[in-house]
């Protein structure tokens, strides 16, 4: 089959929105569908209609028509099963079809339109994966601004703990009779003050009733209340001190888009950032119940001489992985040779401005699949306790996993009893959980394990276990191999970033 148009068009044959599959012209579409209201019979309940070249398959939308524009030797069956798929898009985004709502979701209409068909062939989608592919640069986007906001949050309390703590300190020093930061007292007293570089509370106090006895003016009282001024500016200065002390403008500089916090990557001109996600949802049995990794690819372009550049990438089809990219993006080109460059040649990238232009997804309910798993024993011990046993197991030598956090239900009030233990833990009372560290997972610390002792009724409370982790390297084997100009096809020197994080990781 091929579908050379679809478009949502009224009664009259006006185009509310159209998008051609195949080299045609504007006047060409636009006299297609003009004259396809002349064709269909009033009361008739056909849904395709043919004129010497092309076939129309047509399905109502109130006060609209669905119309694809195909060729006569289409096969029809699947033409109409693609018809229903493009009508249930259309009513699954907008909420009336009106012509109004539907030019206010154009973009997304039109989105997933070319989700549907690529080249004039339909793709094997359904609504759910076309919904799934729209919606994942948007969610991906609302994490990204929850881990940048969180990490600045907690680069302002820590600055303010430091700041109390300093403060703690100087009055302690202010007790025992010390000066504390003595250079911000001795600029307040100009030629009259002492050439000692310290002063203690008495001989402040001392020399400005010295300097009140010789003149009772009211501008030897406003030098009084610059005393207490003085102790706002000192303030300022400590908190300037702690800015460098705790390294807030440094936290500040290390929240890129990503909300990546290990050692950052000095960006050129030419930047990518390799994204995925995993989810994998396992039973406490050791099975998989399913597992999901979501990856993206985006470009930040800084300098405006180089945007017409082509992306070599190395993206392995195996069947399992499906790929998916930016509408403006040579699709035919990156199936047949991983390049990833703009349909229309003369164009180039926007500039300061990061373009998603590949995403993947990966869904399997392979055991063997899992990166990292995780086993966990509860057993009652007869007391009204339970003793859990919990132990992991990299399953790739090629996998290397940071600050992971494993972490274990367990009930209110209960004071849990760690015996041999591998890295580290701590009990977050508020979470009710057992929260077990492991600075990295690799080759070369595959397994450990961790037992302990803790109040329960039920090894059921014990579930769900949930892990955390970070990684520079992809599950997906996807990768940016070397940016090249379009027009003399040499090197470009570019900047990349590699995350895999968890979304949703648990046993239950």
């Amino acid at each position: 089959m091929v579908v050379l148009a679809a478009a949502v068009v009224t009664k009259s044959g006006k185009a509310v929105i159209s998008r051609q599959f195949r080299e045609m012209q504007r006047a060409r579409i636009e006299g297609l569908l003009a004259s396809f209201p002349k064709l269909t019979s009033t009361g008739q309940q056909h849904t395709t209609v043919e004129t010497e070249h092309v076939r129309y398959v047509y399905q109502p939308l109130d006060e609209m028509f669905m119309v694809l524009i195909t060729n006569r030797q289409s096969n029809i069956l699947q033409d109409i099963d693609s018809l229903h798929l493009f009508a249930r898009v259309v009513s699954d985004t907008c909420r009336t079809l009106e012509e109004r709502e539907i030019l206010r979701n154009a973009f997304e209409l039109l989105s997933s339109f070319d989700e549907i068909i690529s080249e004039g062939y339909r793709e094997n989608v359904n609504l759910a994966q076309v919904r799934s592919i729209i919606e994942m640069e948007s969610h991906e986007e609302k994490i990204q601004e929850i881990i940048a906001r969180n990490k600045e949050q907690e680069a302002k309390e820590e600055l303010k703990r430091r700041a109390k703590q300093l403060e703690m300190q100087r009055r302690e020093a202010q007790k025992r009779g010390q000066s504390y930061m003595a250079g911000n007292y001795s600029g307040n007293f100009g030629n009259n003050s002492r050439p000692s570089s310290t002063y203690n509370e008495p001989t402040v106090q001392s020399t400005v009733e010295e300097r009140s006895s010789y003149n009772s003016s009211p501008a030897l009282t406003s030098k009084a209340k610059g005393m207490q001024l003085g102790k706002k500016g000192k303030s300022n200065d400590l908190f300037e001190a702690l800015k460098t002390e705790v390294g807030l403008e440094e936290s500040m500089e290390k929240l890129n888009v990503g909300g990546i916090a290990s050692p950052r990557v000095p960006h050129e001109s030419v930047h990518v950032v390799v994204e995925e996600k995993i989810t994998v949802v396992a039973n406490r049995d050791g099975g998989l119940e399913t597992m999901e990794v979501k990856g993206s690819m985006t470009l930040k372009i800084a300098d405006s001489n180089i945007t017409r550049v082509r992306l070599l990438v190395r993206a392995t089809d195996d069947g399992a992985v499906q790929f998916q990219t930016h509408p403006n993006v040579d699709k035919a080109l990156f199936k047949s040779d991983n390049v990833i460059t703009l349909k229309d040649a003369s164009r180039g990238f926007p500039v300061n401005q990061p373009v998603g232009f590949l995403k993947w997804r990966l869904l399997t309910k392979d055991e063997s699949s899992i990166p990292l798993s995780i086993n966990c024993w509860p057993s009652p011990a007869g007391d009204g306790t339970c003793d859990v046993n919990i132990d992991f197991e990299l399953q790739s030598e090629s996998a290397e996993f940071r600050g992971v956090i494993i972490s274990i239900p367990i009930t209110s009030g209960a004071n849990p009893t760690v015996g041999n233990l591998d890295g580290t833990y701590e009990v977050d009372r508020q979470r009710r959980a057992l929260d077990w560290h492991l600075p990295i997972i690799d080759a070369s610390n595959k397994t450990g394990s961790i037992e302990f002792n803790a109040a329960a009724v039920d090894a059921g409370a014990f579930f769900p276990v949930s892990v955390s982790f970070e990684s520079d390297k992809t599950f997906c084997d996807v990768e940016i191999l070397d940016v090249q100009h379009v027009d003399t096809g040499a090197s470009v020197v570019f900047s990349k970033e590699v995350l895999l994080s968890t979304e949703e990781y648990s046993i239950v």
